[in-house]
């Protein structure tokens, strides 16, 4: 008769807790009198729209003692909660520098003197500019406006063009007669940057 007796309490205990689990679990919720759709929504982390989705509701109006549906159905619940996994954006490839190399006769040449009127072919006024990197090519071979690396000079700009400037020659602007005397007449490797 005892064990009847224990039996029969755990059966009625498991059953009640159970029943304590479910109702802790509801997927309802009984409106209470200054409830609103937010403070119900908040509450059970879902939205107000979803609410009334689930509720069939076509306002906000709610009545006290009403009883919704505050949880989602199992399918949504499972998509709302799985991470969404999107692809990673790419940064935009760099692009490869693209540029010819080429070996010239170099020569100097400054604005700083008579009869120059220090604008170049581009309209770069050499006289404001003084330390300006600007080399005369023939635009055939370098098209105006081109950057250039010139071994031993640096990067400049394909500005000007000159009568003697033809082929695989250019001539460097420097900013001062001696610089331009220094320089000399050399051979170089350049860079035409497309």
């Amino acid at each position: 008769m005892k064990k009847l007796i224990i039996s029969a309490i755990t059966v009625t205990l498991l059953i009640f807790g159970f029943a304590g689990a479910s109702s802790a679990a509801s997927t309802t919720y009984k409106v209470q009198k200054g409830d609103t759709l937010y403070k119900i929504a908040t509450k059970h982390k879902v939205t107000v729209n979803q609410i009334k989705s689930w509720n069939g509701l076509k306002s906000n109006l709610i009545k006290p003692n009403q009883v919704l549906k505050v949880t989602k159905p199992a399918a949504k619940n499972a998509t709302k909660n799985a991470v969404k996994k999107t692809p990673a954006k790419k940064a935009p490839a760099k692009k490869k520098a693209s540029y010819k190399t080429m070996t010239v006769k170099a020569t100097a040449y400054t604005a700083d003197c008579k009869g120059c009127s220090g604008i170049t072919a581009t309209g770069i006024n050499l006289k404001k500019n003084r330390n300006a990197k600007v080399i005369s090519v023939d635009p055939k071979q370098i098209p105006l406006g081109s950057k250039v690396y010139v071994e031993g000079y640096g990067m400049a700009i394909a500005g000007d063009t000159g009568g003697a400037i033809k082929k695989n020659r250019i001539d460097l602007h420097m900013p001062t007669k001696k610089k331009a005397l220094n320089w000399g007449v050399r051979t170089v490797k350049i860079k035409v940057y497309q």
